[in-house]
């Protein structure tokens, strides 16, 4: 389902989140080279983990921003069938995370 909403305050966040997942594809890019100029395992590995961290920070203010702007919309709605929907889009997320 798309994404509806288009106040400055969710453009800010957008731009926020694309800057980071260019900074995290910067990462993955010296990581890729890290490996090619066979660095050391544990640097390599510690910049795995910074990765990991930083595309955790992304799914956070995702998660975050759908839950205050789509989740709160099918609440003020009043539709129990996009309340549903959305419960089981989170339902389902968290499953997959738990894998």
């Amino acid at each position: 389902m798309p994404h509806l909403h288009n106040s400055a305050h969710e453009t800010e966040n957008r731009r926020k989140i694309v800057n980071r997942l260019r900074r995290i594809e910067g990462q993955v890019a010296g990581l890729a080279r890290m490996v090619e100029d066979n660095r050391y395992c544990i640097d390599i590995l510690t910049q795995v983990q910074a990765v990991k961290s930083a595309l955790s920070k992304v799914e956070d203010a995702i998660l975050s921003d759908h839950a205050a702007h789509c989740v709160a919309a099918a609440i003020k709605s009043g539709d129990a069938d996009d309340q549903r929907a959305k419960f089981s889009e989170l339902v389902d997320l968290i499953g997959k995370v738990k894998r």
